[in-house]
């Protein structure tokens, strides 16, 4: 075969493999961006089933602009429970209390990101279990109250709650949405090393035996 018949059929034969390659190339690509645009597809479906299976939070009442005072005196608050507001210069230990807490100690716990979850007095002692084991063991404040409109009320610094039981799914969205939330004036600061006085005088910053924030 002459020379330039060579080339010529060389020349060819480079011509179909290269057409070969990109072809090749453009199924890979192609393939690949299809299981990504599946992917894609598969992940917003689980997003949008996973909110619409999240109970709502349309109940909550926001309250905006609430003052940030320190005070050592009592303070008489908007809502009972207290969502935000003056408060003590310390801070309520985050925790489970069964007897009552004091407001402005706990709207300073609040002010830190806590959710404070309060429940009547006489609810039974295993439903008080129950929801003490639903909660986390952080950023968390429970407490009996008294004269609650609902049997368990969750606030958080501008949120409150009214929920119709300890089961009441509603609570464990609230938590998850509010605990060291957007909301929240001064979110990680501390909910330990402050006060867990439920009783007698206001503590006062001033004695130097409890910090301030």
């Amino acid at each position: 075969m002459p020379s330039s018949s060579r080339a010529r059929a060389l020349a060819e034969v480079q011509k179909a493999q290269r057409a070969r390659e990109r072809r090749t190339r453009f199924l890979v690509v192609g393939g690949v961006l299809a299981v990504v645009v599946a992917l894609v597809a598969v992940v917003a479906v689980v997003i949008r089933r996973d909110a619409a299976s999240r109970p709502s939070l349309d109940a909550v009442t926001t309250v905006d602009r609430l003052s940030r005072n320190h005070v050592t005196t009592p303070v008489d608050y908007a809502q009972s429970p207290p969502l935000g507001g003056d408060h003590n210069p310390i801070w309520l230990n985050c925790g489970v209390y069964d007897q009552p807490v004091k407001n402005e100690l706990a709207v300073h716990s609040l002010e830190h990101g806590a959710v404070w979850v309060t429940y009547r007095p006489d609810l039974p002692a295993d439903q008080v279990e129950r929801l003490v084991a639903a909660l986390p063991d952080t950023y968390v404040v429970v407490s009996p109250f008294e004269g609650l409109s609902a049997p368990v009320v969750a606030s958080a610094w501008g949120v409150q709650l009214e929920l119709t039981g300890v089961d009441d799914p509603r609570l464990a969205e609230f938590v998850r949405e509010y605990r060291t939330g957007p909301q929240t004036p001064e979110p990680g600061a501390a909910c330990t090393g402050g006060s867990d006085g439920t009783e007698g005088t206001y503590p006062s910053a001033a004695a130097g035996t409890q910090p301030t924030s």
